[in-house]
């Protein structure tokens, strides 16, 4: 309080200087209290709350895709580095500590937040705003949908969550207790429910990449039917009302993911990116290629990717289980899997040829590493700089998680003819009958590594039964995993609070079982 006091009283002070010494900031400077005057200002900062999204995606490269069976990491000797609290993600050794560590900037609960706070100040200053009812309508649609989709982040990851709603303005306002999950997920549906009325429905493609409302009932489904208290009637409203949108699958299914292709029919919401010098640049290929001495074999540009951390390769590589698990014909297996075939040298790879997955054998003597071939759309200028977008919410995915739902009520005659729909693209023959694993299947190969499968064996209860065959076959190839990775409990469905938000919030309680 003293040091208080004196900086109060320098402030008194300085209020007798001449008005013109006082002018330190160029006239030009913006600051929150001379920002949000106007339409376009509010959009910036709503384009501001956008950017968040892109940590979401490569957080849950490792958080998501590799936790599941899907995807696994090639373990590097040379330099363990800051590696090994990500590779404790997919080993389930990850703690509080490793929570906080992945990923510029910052740790998941961190960019969640940040994308929080940044949508309350938007609709904190929309309500004392004087732009036009329209402008507010469209900017607080968008913003209520971020805040929404940051909350669902939060919740299927950390559990419960305290739930921010106003923009911080003081100490009190900033550190607050959990809330519980059914709570968070209850906010969700509020937000929601609010922003879809003032969403557009998608009617000209490409899309703008902005939110719709397509994309906020496909957002509320999925919470309908992850929160404790399934409401599995509202969530198959949602995604019948989708299927009435413009929305229709694209003919070839690799095009789903070629950049010229992006925000098409098929897309309901996806991340955006933009090759080129700006920053907008996407890089996962160069993160899911092996580490390799040649990468021009692969990718056609030459680059470096052999070596330690996450600004390399080998990470996100698909398990030779889900290679198999494709059925003879599956058009997605190669679409969306590339082997890598050549001379492994301490994990490195100098490749030879680029292959396909179906039906694959290599030659004795030669090595290979699996790679995730679905964001592969050269040709590329500088490495690490991809035009790719993410794709978040798909049409297609829209009709598996309505034929999980009408499953989850007894509906699975009229499931069926949702899961042909996707199969029929897919180029394999139509199926008489499904259950809740022929869907969860389903999902598996058509939404592969666009980070779904994690919170997708959750929802379903197949977690442990999953996690723990990736386990036994996962020891069984490398020695070097510890005897105490993959041990999977309830508890484990979520992740630790990073540490530092303890640290800073005592009225934090960390999650059961770290």
């Amino acid at each position: 309080m003293k040091n208080l006091f004196y900086i109060l009283i320098g402030i008194v002070g300085l209020s007798s200087c001449k008005k013109e010494d006082l002018n330190l900031v160029p006239q030009t400077s913006l600051s929150s209290a001379s920002f949000f005057k106007n339409a376009d200002q509010f959009n910036q900062a709503l384009t501001g709350c956008y950017t968040n999204l892109r940590s979401v995606v490569s957080t849950g490269i490792y958080m998501d895709e590799m936790r599941s069976d899907n995807t696994f990491f090639t373990y590097y000797s040379a330099d363990r580095g800051t590696a090994t609290s990500t590779e404790a993600f997919a080993l389930f050794t990850d703690n509080s500590v490793s929570s906080q560590n992945l990923n510029s900037p910052g740790n998941r609960w961190a960019n969640a937040y940040s994308g929080i706070a940044k949508a309350n100040t938007i609709l904190t200053r929309l309500e004392t705003s004087d732009i036009s009812q329209k402008d507010k309508e469209q900017i607080s649609g968008e913003a209520l949908f971020l805040r929404a989709f940051y909350y669902y982040d939060l919740v299927q990851h950390y559990g419960g969550v305290p739930l921010q709603l106003k923009e911080v303005d003081n100490v009190d306002g900033a550190f607050l207790p959990k809330n519980t999950a059914e709570e968070v997920y209850n906010q969700i549906i509020a937000d929601l429910n609010t922003a879809i009325p003032l969403l557009p429905v998608a009617t000209t493609f490409p899309q703008s990449g902005r939110a719709t409302q397509g994309a906020a009932k496909m957002l509320i489904a999925y919470t309908y039917m992850s929160k404790p208290t399934k409401e599995y009637q509202k969530a198959e409203a949602a995604l019948i009302d989708i299927t009435k949108m413009n929305y229709s699958l694209l003919n070839n299914y690799a095009d789903v993911f070629d950049p010229v292709n992006k925000n098409s029919r098929e897309s309901i919401f996806e991340v955006q990116y933009k090759m080129g010098n700006d920053g907008l640049q996407s890089d996962f290929i160069w993160k899911f290629i092996p580490k390799t001495t040649n990468s021009e074999a692969i990718l056609g540009i030459k680059g470096t990717n052999a070596r330690g951390g996450l600004g390399s390769g080998g990470w996100n590589v698909p398990t030779q289980e889900l290679v198999d698990s494709y059925e003879p014909g599956d058009l997605r297996l190669p679409a969306s899997i590339a082997v890598a075939e050549g001379i492994i040298d301490n994990e490195v790879i100098t490749t030879t040829a680029v292959k396909s997955p179906v039906n694959y054998k290599p030659a004795a003597g030669t090595g290979y590493y699996y790679f995730i071939k679905k964001y592969l759309h050269p040709p590329f200028q500088v490495e690490f700089n991809t035009n790719d977008n993410w794709p978040v919410f798909r049409y297609s995915g829209a009709l598996l998680l309505l034929a999980e739902c009408l499953v989850a009520e007894g509906k699975n005659a009229e499931a069926l003819q949702y899961v042909n729909m996707v199969r029929t693209r897919a180029g394999l023959a139509n199926l008489s009958a499904v259950n809740k694993q022929v869907v969860s299947d389903e999902m598996r190969h058509e939404l592969a590594f666009e980070n779904h499968r994690w919170t997708d064996l959750v929802r379903n209860g197949l977690a442990i039964e999953a996690i723990t065959a990736k386990g036994v076959r996962s020891k069984a190839l490398y020695g070097w995993i510890l005897p105490n990775a993959f041990t999977i409990t309830p508890e484990k469905f979520i992740y630790a609070i990073p540490i530092r938000e303890i640290q800073i919030n005592n009225k934090l309680v960390q999650n059961p079982g770290y």
